[in-house]
């Protein structure tokens, strides 16, 4: 495969990133939005991980410390988890998945992570389940909130399952 780094992420990194999701067709993946990460992760609010194979971006990962939904007092959130089609199935999304969860550890003792409902996620949840994470046990939510029962939504990235996982 090479040589896979996991490190934090750097000046520059928003461009290759933005340009390598773009190229794809993912909507939203602007420099603007990356360089948003890295002040983030500059202020202290989040740390952003990046992973090269020989220098190249294969994928990305972020961990903030105040997450939009609510897990807990003082759980942080694993959010946007991404690896390139070229990279998948070569063990990326788990290295980038320990160095969040290492990161976690050092200051919580349990992280959450929320996960889409629909077949392109499917890799995601299979593997959030391999490595331990359990639903929240709060249903579905949309948009952060809870989706009660009988209420029709969209299919789309705003529905997701909400995961816990104990860490140490």
């Amino acid at each position: 495969m090479g040589v896979l780094e996991i490190r934090a992420m750097v000046d520059g990194d928003p461009v290759v990133i933005s340009e390598a999701f773009t190229a794809l067709g993912w909507p939203g993946r602007t420099v603007a939005r990356y360089e948003g990460l890295l002040g983030q992760q500059l202020r202290g609010e989040r740390d952003v991980f990046v992973a090269t194979v020989d220098g190249e971006l294969a994928g990305y990962v972020t961990l903030t410390w105040e997450p939009t939904y609510d897990h807990g007092a003082g759980i942080p959130e694993v959010q946007d988890l991404n690896v390139l089609p070229v990279f998948r199935r070569r063990g990326i999304g788990n290295a980038l998945m320990d160095a969040a969860e290492a990161r976690a550890a050092e200051r919580a003792s349990v992280i959450g992570i929320g996960v889409g409902l629909y077949a392109d996620y499917g890799s995601a949840q299979r593997m959030y389940v391999q490595r331990g994470y359990l639903p929240d046990g709060r249903g579905v939510m949309y948009d952060w909130k809870p989706v009660p029962p009988g209420e029709t939504i969209r299919l789309d990235d705003d529905a997701t399952l909400m995961f816990t996982k104990l860490l140490g």
